[in-house]
């Protein structure tokens, strides 16, 4: 199989531990775009966050941020995709979720709105503080995050909630999925949960961006770590699961690559896409089509 496209994930995949970009990743991928393959972040970060992985990488390409939620480029003068909550629904979920021990954050393009909860869990307070996001944005804390919205009504991509306790969050998840038909509910892990738009996930955007560039997902390489990657890993011809992913993500691969900690998006590239010649060749010999 020739493929096209290459679809990586942020957070646990091309970024390390500490959230720095190796060398060999910046390499490899400089090594497949030379080859004409086009390189995409899928990530549930915010199109500003994204942006910046990005640039450090030399991508210059239409990014599936927020999950999905909003297809963009940095030169783009609109999003090929940027679909929303309406201000009501955004309200409701969010009047529903202040019910619950947690921390609610609004995470927009250039905004994020929060509540001030002090986090007592170690963990919650460590998956908060290592989402990238809050370094490229305006970001507010406020007493009644229903209240602001209230006021100033916000359309929201997306919604990140961080419960305090795992069973809050499967009893939300079960509330939330019988009231409101216009979301969808991805678990990122035990004690996150991400609320957006009816019908948006990574595999969504991908597909709409495969529509737009005319390359079937079979033709396409999907790297992630996450729970949420889980679906695009199914769905794209070669789906590969890093080293560090928990066993569900492994298990949905078909080939899993090393640790971010042990550059696996590199060895992955290094593996694969040495075997494959340039695309402008395969073209000129019509062994694919222009």
């Amino acid at each position: 199989m020739i493929y096209r496209l290459l679809a990586l994930n942020v957070d646990g995949t091309v970024l390390q531990p500490n959230g720095r970009l190796h060398r060999s990743t910046r390499e490899a991928i400089a090594y497949v775009q030379q080859k004409g393959i086009y390189v995409t972040l899928v990530t549930a970060r915010s199109f500003p966050s994204a942006k910046k992985v990005a640039r450090a990488l030399k991508i210059d390409s239409l990014l599936v941020t927020h999950q999905g939620a909003t297809i963009c480029g940095e030169h783009s003068s609109k999003p090929l995709t940027a679909k929303r909550m309406t201000e009501d629904i955004t309200y409701e979920v969010v009047r529903f979720l202040e019910g619950f021990p947690c921390q609610i954050r609004i995470v927009h393009d250039q905004f994020s709105l929060a509540n001030k909860y002090k986090l007592n869990h170690n963990l919650l307070a460590r998956t908060v503080f290592t989402t990238g996001d809050p370094l490229f944005y305006s970001q507010q804390f406020v007493d009644s995050v229903s209240e602001t919205i209230a006021n100033d009504p916000v359309a929201a991509p997306k919604i990140e909630v961080y419960f305090e306790y795992e069973d809050d969050l499967e009893d939300a998840t079960q509330a939330l999925g019988s009231m409101f038909s216009e979301i969808s509910l991805p678990k990122l892990n035990e004690l996150r949960l991400d609320i957006l738009p009816e019908g948006v996930s990574k595999l969504d955007g991908l597909i709409t961006l495969g529509e737009h560039l005319d390359v079937p997902l079979k033709e396409m390489v999907s790297i992630g770590d996450a729970m949420d990657d889980i679906e695009m890993i199914k769905a794209c011809g070669l789906g590969v699961a890093m080293g560090n992913a928990p066993a569900e993500v492994k298990k949905a691969a078909d080939w899993v690559t090393r640790s971010n900690n042990q550059h696996g998006v590199a060895y992955m590239i290094k593996e694969h896409f040495r075997k494959q010649h340039p695309i402008s060749f395969l073209q000129k010999m019509n062994i694919i089509k222009k």
